[in-house]
């Protein structure tokens, strides 16, 4: 009997880790370990927060799978005919609200509030071109008659500012929704960033990344390759500029300008980088592949990249006040607990 219990202790399943810790609904997660594989010719099923997932590949020691849509965060665990395995955490992102059209990062406001745009093909109006989302998920209108809403930022007394990249042109919006002009000619204008002294930068994806001052002067601040669909900002304390902008390449770089406009490569081996943001500790988080795997990536200072979120369709990333992380797929909105905090700009 002590004999035949060591076989049967030796067959359970065993997680030793799961990469990466955090995914969308749908994303791909490995797990390893040890007897992951089939037993009898008979494949194990995989629980996430007590939901079934779709088995990807079941080896003896690599498995993978796909997030299923109705899990949230919860235990993992594999199970086979006769055992179970220790269960391990998995950070589920949960749907804030969906039927949205983003092109970039969502903003957060101090206070938690989620904006986003209904952007819209190229040169067609939508109902609502920005839309203002509670904590709890529930989306309202907030502002119509933008054409082609693309980069939101907010400035150092709390306003929002839009880009429309049919346009060029980025307004001022106040707290009632309603908008004014605040600059023009900036080209296809996507993305959108304030720095510590209110100085917003645009980008123009031909190649432009425009520095309008805070008495609304116009300066050219660096200038870039062309983007096939948009450049996303960032900045930290320091003023650094963080610039993605994707190509057709599979090899693409994250750029760092400094104030001067002094311009560098910070990272290059994305592809298809999209919106990013600023953690306390002075990493970047992007939208992006890693290895041809997507999801979010984080970058530290020193230039080590590793995917630390799973996910497909992703333009963009925010760091709410409230701890939590905002992702902007091109149709709904998400936030999941990485547990990083983000930098704290104004």
């Amino acid at each position: 009997m002590a004999r035949l219990r060591a076989q049967s202790d030796a067959a359970t399943p065993r997680i030793d880790d799961v990469t990466p810790a955090a995914a969308l609904p749908g994303g791909d997660v490995d797990l390893t370990g040890a007897n992951l594989g089939p037993t009898n010719g008979t494949s194990p099923t995989v629980f996430v927060d007590g939901s079934p997932a779709h088995l990807v590949l079941s080896r003896s020691n690599h498995l993978a799978f796909k997030v299923p849509d109705l899990a949230g965060t919860g235990m993992v665990e594999v199970r086979t005919a006769s055992s179970i395995s220790n269960a391990i955490p998995l950070r589920v992102a949960r749907e804030l609200n969906d039927g949205l059209h983003p092109v970039t990062s969502p903003a957060v406001s101090r206070s938690g509030m989620v904006y986003a745009t209904i952007s819209g093909p190229r040169g067609k109006a939508t109902p609502v071109s920005v839309v203002r989302i509670s904590p709890d998920g529930r989306g309202t209108p907030f502002v119509t008659g933008i054409l082609n809403a693309t980069g939101l930022a907010f400035n150092p007394e709390g306003d929002l500012f839009v880009t429309s990249r049919a346009e060029g042109t980025v307004y001022r919006v106040d707290p009632a929704g309603e908008f004014t002009q605040y600059a023009e000619g900036m080209g296809v204008a996507t993305g959108a960033a304030f720095d510590r002294e209110g100085n917003l930068f645009v980008g123009d994806r031909s190649g432009t990344v425009f520095k309008i001052n805070s008495e609304r002067k116009i300066f050219v601040h660096a200038t870039l390759e062309p983007s096939v669909s948009a450049y996303h900002l960032a900045v930290n304390r320091k003023g650094t500029l963080f610039v993605t902008g994707p190509t057709l390449s599979s090899n693409d770089a994250v750029w760092a300008i400094e104030p001067n406009g002094d311009t560098r490569v910070f990272y290059r081996g994305l592809g298809r980088p999209q919106g990013l943001a600023v953690a306390r500790d002075g990493s970047l988080y992007v939208a992006a592949s890693l290895h041809g795997r997507r999801g979010v990536v984080r970058i530290t200072a020193a230039g080590e990249a590793k995917l630390v979120l799973s996910g497909t369709n992703i333009v963009g990333i925010a760091f709410s006040p409230l701890g939590s992380v905002v992702l902007a797929t091109n149709q709904a909105v998400y936030d999941v607990d990485l547990g990083v905090e983000g930098q704290s700009l104004f």
